[in-house]
């Protein structure tokens, strides 16, 4: 009997495809503040988070609460962060998209008001304010697509902080191994083209080739749907 492919496998939703949830430290998300409300925070940390490349600032807001935010580029222990509709227009401080100036830099950007931020998160990342309409805003995410959002949808003004990160080696496996660990993917991966026919469709042969065409059907046995699944076309564009 051959193995299950990795396809099948994660869908049995073991550990080896799950999450280390436990070792994350929390959910980052802007504090909760009233429209007419300004919040003063001082952070008081800078920390790492194993579910994210970049760092997390710990920020004491003025209300009580302790809070890890996502750290923009610059932030450092001692500096004051606000949130509201009145906060200056400067790195670290959470504005209204409505309140930006076109041509801003911004990042941790909420999709609709109040949820805490869902765009535009990963080290180094940051998206660009283009031009205010009524009510709504233009935003020029990383992918350089145009996005329409609320004018009432807040975001970080600057850039997230860890960028560079890619342009790293890894230098060792280890260092790979150990950062897959915190990730929900299942580190290191075997090509199928390099495995036995028996565990693989694309398996076997004189050398590692697929040996069949690579396209599937969206209908195949789950044994059988690896490749181009479904796919519309194939080969280079010209």
């Amino acid at each position: 009997m051959g193995k299950r492919i990795i396809s099948q496998n994660r869908g049995r939703g073991s550990p080896t495809y799950r999450a280390p949830s436990h070792k994350y430290r929390t959910e980052l998300k802007h504090p909760q503040v009233d429209e007419n409300t300004t919040l003063r925070g001082e952070v008081i940390g800078i920390e790492h988070d194993p579910a994210r490349s970049t760092p997390i600032a710990k920020v004491a807001f003025e209300n009580g609460e302790k809070l890890f935010v996502l750290a923009s580029e610059g932030i450092a222990v001692g500096a004051e962060v606000f949130c509201g509709a009145e906060a200056e227009v400067k790195p670290g401080n959470v504005v209204p998209l409505g309140k930006v100036p076109e041509g801003f830099l911004i990042c941790n950007i909420e999709a609709k008001p109040n949820d805490g931020g869902k765009f535009v998160r990963s080290s180094g990342g940051y998206a660009t304010v283009v031009t205010h309409e009524a009510n709504k805003t233009a935003v020029s995410m990383p992918s350089g697509a145009l996005k329409w959002l609320n004018s009432s949808c807040r975001a970080t003004i600057g850039l997230v902080a860890g960028g560079g990160r890619v342009d790293r080696p890894w230098l060792k496996a280890g260092k790979k191994y150990h950062k897959m660990k915190t990730r929900a993917a299942k580190y290191p991966r075997v090509s199928g083209v390099a495995m036995n026919p028996r565990d693989h469709p694309f398996g076997g042969g004189n050398r590692q080739h697929p040996s069949r065409p690579t396209t599937v059907s969206r209908n195949a046995p789950p044994g059988k749907k690896v490749g181009l699944i479904a796919a519309r076309r194939t080969g280079k564009k010209r």
